[in-house]
């Protein structure tokens, strides 16, 4: 099969003929027919996260066909249409019997644990508890951007964020998962502040339901522009990109007793990342992370999607081969751009 592949961190991948993968006994090999170009696999690619053994395949966010089923598995069969939470968990540990498959203790994660999705085809563990049904009515491309930041936006604003009707929520970082937090939170009523330095990404934020906007190359102070248009601070913020700035700007954007849910990653030499405790201590907000969707939590986002209450599909901005991957992959340090980027491997 046809992969992008790179051979040492930050250098830059290329497109090559690697063998095919094989299914596990309690897995499945998926043809990947979309998948979604995403800001951590460029932390992947960057060399932030210690799972990847090289030279590696990057890709976490997809959709396709079941190709080939293991020994072991009696939910699936070969022609299944199906998408994937980016965490694929083990089904076993105390954690996923709790349900909170999310935070499974020995899950995988293709894209970082083993090769990924950038792919013609990509393995995938323990296919009865990861895989979600992709409804026929429902586009690849759409589907594939569902397994990270679709369904990791809906959880940290509807389950983790607990946000409510006529909240003021802030959103810090108009990628993919702060469009698709603006998108969800607004369909949820609530009326919602986007923050960015990009105006395309603005643009968007307002046609996703934004009912204002912060340019943060032209405010030197953000939280304080989110506390001016809340009227006092944002009931719950977002870090929807993931950086030292974004993070201290969404909790000092807080009124008293509001909510911060880190949702963006944040690498740093040391392991830790300064926070306004301070802050946190006096008005008694809440620090939360979240970590995408567990595969049997999809279905009321799924309904939400075919009834058109929140539209992932208009989120989508570019399509592109393979080929053109590994030059995207590497823009993603320095420009992101607007909008979800969805790679077609077959083109």
């Amino acid at each position: 099969m046809r992969a992008v592949v790179f051979e040492r961190y930050g250098e830059p991948a290329g497109v090559r003929e690697v063998a095919d993968p094989e299914a596990a006994e309690h897995g499945v090999v998926v043809r990947v027919e979309a998948t979604g170009l995403c800001r951590s696999d460029w932390h992947g690619w960057q060399g932030h996260d210690p799972d990847i053994t090289l030279p590696h395949v990057p890709g976490h966010e997809l959709a396709g066909v079941v190709e080939a089923v293991g020994a072991r598995v009696a939910r699936w069969r070969p022609g299944d249409r199906v998408t994937v939470p980016f965490v694929c968990a083990c089904g076993s540990c105390p954690a996923c019997a709790a349900g909170d498959q999310q935070v499974c203790e020995r899950q995988t994660q293709p894209g970082f644990t083993h090769w990924g999705s950038f792919a013609q085809y990509v393995a995938l563990d323990h296919a009865d508890v990861n895989l979600v049904a992709v409804p026929d009515d429902l586009s690849f491309a759409t589907a594939a951007s569902l397994g990270c930041r679709f369904a990791t936006a809906y959880r940290a604003v509807v389950r983790q964020g607990r946000v409510a009707a006529g909240e003021w929520v802030a959103v810090h970082g108009c990628g993919g998962v702060g469009l698709s937090a603006v998108m969800i939170a607004a369909a949820s009523g609530a009326r919602v502040v986007a923050v960015d330095v990009s105006p395309q990404a603005l643009d968007l934020a307002r046609k996703s339901g934004a009912a204002a906007c912060v340019d943060a190359t032209a405010e030197k102070d953000t939280a304080a522009a989110v506390r001016d248009l809340t009227g006092g601070g944002a009931h719950l913020s977002l870090d929807a990109l993931g950086s030292p700035a974004t993070c201290a700007a969404s909790v000092n954007g807080l009124r008293r007793r509001g909510r911060h849910v880190q949702v963006g990653l944040l690498p740093s030499p040391t392991g830790t990342t300064p926070v306004p405790m301070a802050r946190a201590i006096a008005l008694e907000l809440e620090l939360l992370g979240s970590h995408g969707m567990a595969a049997h939590t999809y279905p009321p986002m799924l309904e939400l999607v075919r009834a058109g209450t929140v539209r992932p599909d208009l989120l989508v901005t570019r399509t592109i081969g393979l080929d053109e991957a590994p030059s995207a992959l590497a823009a993603l340090g320095t420009a992101p751009g607007a909008g979800v980027t969805v790679i077609e491997p077959w083109r």
